[in-house]
């Protein structure tokens, strides 16, 4: 029975993933071999050493101390591409927003409360619309940083409006590269992309090579009267620079999910609270997503989505065995040495993987039976060798 503990509220979609004759589900319990969490910060807070797995049931990982957790060996998930639907409908909304005189137009006529004639409202705002003017989207330029799940998707959007598109990502994987439209120009860096777009959104991750990669320099690029959109992260943008860049009369709007106090009330500052995946679908697909990884990993031993992990998946097919899986420091010899422990043991391998990342590799040997605890200890013992479980 594996037992997972639950932080926030996790949808009942998610959590249902977990079958009741495997898996014991609980905000409280003891000695739990994984976590499912949205935004709860695990900063601080003591790792039970039981615990092999944590999966954020959405993309963004800086609530959790991804790099105390991959030196103890527990493998982080995420849920990428599960909440792009609703961050791409957020951002074409701020885009929309902050092309028209919307929500200023929406503010005069809601002030207009001591009018109680209709007709004499009706010529006071025909009259007065030209206040609220804006632009169509179409033949603009956007620029989008970051093209992953939710930047193809954006792309595709904005084509469909008609708008221009290029995009910049120093990253983009081969899977995301055959995702996205051919009709987007790739920018060799960030300043091209920022020289030529209307509005620039932001679709990366928050990383020490992208705080604030949007600061008093990089505005300096940008189109004057341009848009800048952050549905990503916070630390990406330099909020007092956004400022200063809004007070010299260069950039036109900053529309964000990330409300600051030197934002607010400021007509040019369009902020929201953090609503980018707060739909019922995204919560939804974000906790099934997380749930499905656990599982896998937790059952199998396979990894997809870490953040911190190598990809690693083994076909169990037929087979009756056993199955050892370890994760090391990615050192040369330590497979070696672990293949070496088995033999002296007699204990038939059947098949394997082994991949790694960074700092980090890990293994999945399926054997012909299941080894004494002798021999897992053994292994346990290899120098470098981080964890070791048998499922």
């Amino acid at each position: 029975m594996f037992k997972i503990k639950t932080y926030n509220t996790i949808s009942i979609k998610g959590l249902s993933r977990f079958g009741r004759d495997k898996y014991e589900v609980a905000s409280d319990i003891g000695s739990p071999d994984a976590y499912i969490l949205r935004s709860h910060k695990l900063q601080g807070e003591a790792l039970p050493a039981s615990v092999k797995a944590v999966a954020r049931a959405g993309a963004g990982t800086n609530n959790v101390p991804v790099a105390e957790y991959t030196k103890l060996g527990v493998v982080v998930f995420n849920s990428p591409g599960a909440n792009a639907n609703a961050v791409k409908e957020l951002v074409l909304t701020g885009m929309l927003l902050g092309s028209r005189g919307i929500l200023p137009g929406m503010a005069y006529v809601n002030g207009l409360t001591h009018m109680t004639d209709a007709e004499e409202m009706s010529k006071l705002l025909e009259k007065e619309k030209s206040n609220f003017a804006g632009f169509e989207l179409q033949g603009k330029t956007l620029g989008i940083v970051g093209l992953g799940a939710i930047g193809s998707m954006i792309a595709d959007a904005a084509l469909a409006l008609g708008m221009n598109v290029v995009g910049f990502d120093p990253a983009l994987s081969v899977e995301a590269a055959w995702r996205l439209p051919n009709q987007v120009s790739k920018m060799e860096n960030l300043q091209s992309l920022l020289a030529r777009a209307d509005y620039v959104t932001l679709h990366v991750p928050a990383i020490d090579a992208t705080k604030h990669m949007i600061n008093a320099d990089t505005l300096k690029v940008m189109k004057k009267g341009s848009v800048l959109l952050n549905f990503a992260r916070e630390a990406i943008v330099d909020a007092h620079a956004v400022v200063e860049s809004l007070d010299a009369g260069h950039l036109g709007k900053y529309i964000c999910d990330f409300p600051e106090p030197i934002l607010l009330n400021r007509p040019d500052v369009y902020a929201m609270p953090h609503i980018g995946a707060s739909t019922e679908e995204a919560e939804e697909n974000c906790a099934i997503m997380a749930a499905d990884q656990l599982m896998d990993y937790l059952e199998n031993g396979n990894i997809k989505n870490s953040v911190n992990f190598p990809a690693v998946a083994l076909d169990r097919g037929a087979s009756t065995g056993a199955r050892i899986t370890f994760s090391n420091e990615n050192v040369s010899g330590v497979l070696g040495h672990v293949l070496s422990v088995l033999a002296d043991n007699k204990v038939n391998v059947i098949d394997m993987v082994n991949k790694s990342r960074g700092d980090v590799a890990y293994n999945i040997i399926d054997v012909q039976q299941a080894p004494a605890a002798a021999v897992v200890e053994a292994i346990a013992k290899v120098q470098h060798v981080i964890a070791v479980r048998v499922i």
